[in-house]
């Protein structure tokens, strides 16, 4: 947030409690309607006391005493505030109190109390109380709504604020996991090329070719958070086809695609780590594969199954299994209520499906 933000949010937030302050003062002037004349500064009085005591409890007593559960001393400096207050308006602006005044009652009034007529003179003495408790109510309303207001304010800012925290770590780990996921299909893509190099293929060159394409791909489609998935699509292709060129048999490698893959966008390089492990451990020793994937889109939803052979895998606990953690720790990160992952494995085939609520808008990275 630059200086010239901070400075427009404050200005707006300065303009907005004026406005908020003047119309309850307006409208506490509706009381004064008929006769204008009679509003005295004891009005002035209460509501300039009422905006500091407001402000000062919203800024400091809030914060410093009552959230920090310290309510012995809170409390303490609410009756005092507002005694000193009342003090004040009774002594000198409350017009009730220049005729009312605490007084003893004279020997003639005491004979009248005998007799068991009640008088104003009796009356006059009781009066002090009333008015010195009821206009405190006022103070006890502002006190109650800038407390409720600064708690409220607390709560929805730590909870901001965990919010960008937690965006940060998820943020932070997602650029670990893909950063993961570029170094471990680089190092399988070599390890085609090296294959068909080795056997003095005249295919090397297109497999480089295809390599780049690839590596053009990770380098300027993945920036954002999600990509259109037709290009990811057209992505898993280019490896299936750089795959198809090390291989002697081919013709247990299908893909196919169902549905409309228009404005549908998906996290990048999601699906490459199941199509590794497929041909990783779906391979034999001959150069035959048995990889088959079907794509079905409806809607906002698509569905990914891939088989592979593995009977004649053999698991090696130091290298296996990275770009499977890797997908499944990207999913529950960024899809926590939207997919499910299956995986079934028999003597003879590994099956994975998984069902995923695609995006409908590209997200871009913050």
């Amino acid at each position: 947030m630059t200086l010239d933000t901070i400075k427009n949010t404050n200005s707006n937030k300065i303009l907005f409690h004026f406005m908020i302050w003047v119309f309850f003062i307006l409208t506490s002037l509706i009381q004064f309607y008929e006769s204008p004349f009679r509003i005295n500064n004891d009005f002035y009085v209460q509501w300039a006391t009422g905006i500091i005591l407001f402000y000062l409890n919203y800024f400091y007593l809030v914060p410093a005493l009552l959230l920090q559960k310290k309510y012995w001393k809170y409390f303490l400096f609410i009756f005092v505030i507002i005694a000193v207050f009342m003090i004040i308006r009774i002594n000198y602006f409350i017009p009730e109190f220049k005729h009312v005044r605490p007084r003893m009652i004279p020997p003639e009034d005491l004979k009248l109390i005998y007799k068991g007529r009640r008088t104003t003179a009796i009356m006059a003495t009781r009066q002090p109380l009333f008015f010195k408790i009821g206009p405190s109510f006022f103070y006890i309303l502002i006190i109650t709504i800038s407390a409720v207001i600064r708690t409220l304010t607390e709560f929805y800012n730590n909870q901001q604020n965990k919010l960008i925290a937690e965006t940060h770590r998820t943020n932070t780990e997602l650029i670990y996991l893909r950063k993961q996921t570029n170094p471990h299909f680089l190092f399988n893509s070599l390890n085609s090329i090296y294959s068909l190099a080795h056997k003095k293929s005249d295919l090397v060159p297109d497999a480089i070719v295809t390599l780049s394409e690839l590596m053009r791909y990770m380098l300027y489609e993945t920036d954002n958070k999600t990509v259109a998935l037709e290009k990811e699509i057209n992505y898993i292709q280019n490896y299936i086809d750089l795959q198809k060129l090390r291989l002697n048999n081919i013709e247990d490698i299908v893909i196919n695609v169902h549905g409309d893959t228009r404005n549908k966008f998906i996290e990048p390089l999601l699906l490459i780590s199941f199509v590794e492990n497929a041909f990783k451990y779906g391979t034999d020793y001959k150069g035959a594969a048995h990889v088959k994937i079907k794509i079905f889109i409806s809607e906002n939803n698509l569905d990914f199954w891939i088989e592979n052979t593995i009977e004649n895998y053999i698991k090696d606990p130091e290298n296996s299994g990275i770009g499977l953690v890797n997908i499944q720790n990207r999913l529950d990160l960024l899809y926590p209520n939207a997919h499910e992952l299956t995986i079934n494995q028999d003597d003879q085939f590994y099956r994975v499906h998984l069902n995923l609520k695609l995006d409908e808008i590209q997200t871009a990275v913050n």
